[in-house]
């Protein structure tokens, strides 16, 4: 794997593994604070943020040294209202500026593998903003999100609400393949 798109692997690795423990903690703060709806989806993306390293992680399986990961991480956990704006301040950063320029790098050096796995957390994170918008909005209402089921792909990690389709619009994994919350 060339340098550039082999760093921006190992800084995806790095922000999604730390996703993933921020929102297990926001998750509890949710419950805390009885924001059960939220807490769950605060679980679900969490689990897809799990799915997202672990993928980021296979790709670099030929790594046999330590390195370092720079990734924006958001910090200073609160209550529920300002975790679920740090929660879409880091999907927007994934969004508008991460992704795009990682996806851009590894296209540009011919790395299809690479490419896919960051496209694959790239569309997820856009439905990850969406649901978190819309937490974060019953929140400063003073109440819980009105959420259906939250449905995570096993396979690629999208995350989507409602029943889960027949195959998943991101992978093309078969319906059983999606965890529900």
């Amino acid at each position: 794997m060339k340098q550039m798109t082999q760093q921006n692997m190992i800084n995806a690795f790095g922000g999604e593994s730390m996703a993933n423990m921020r929102y297990r903690h926001f998750a509890i703060q949710a419950q805390k604070e009885n924001y059960p709806n939220v807490a769950r989806l605060f679980e679900a993306v969490s689990h897809a943020e799990f799915i997202h390293a672990g993928d980021h992680y296979r790709e670099i399986k030929h790594l046999n040294e330590g390195v370092v990961a720079n990734s924006m991480g958001a910090f200073g956990p609160g209550d529920t209202a300002k975790n679920l704006g740090l929660a879409v301040d880091g999907e927007t950063f994934e969004i508008e500026e991460m992704y795009p320029a990682y996806m851009e790098i590894a296209k540009l050096q011919e790395e299809k593998s690479a490419y896919r796995s960051f496209e694959w957390s790239y569309k997820t994170e856009k439905k990850h903003k969406e649901l978190f918008e819309k937490a974060k909005k019953a929140v400063d209402n003073a109440t819980d999100v009105q959420l259906d089921d939250v449905q995570v792909c096993k396979v690629c990690g999208y995350t989507l609400e409602g029943e889960a389709p027949d195959t998943c619009p991101v992978c093309n994994a078969q319906k059983k393949e999606f965890e529900k919350y």
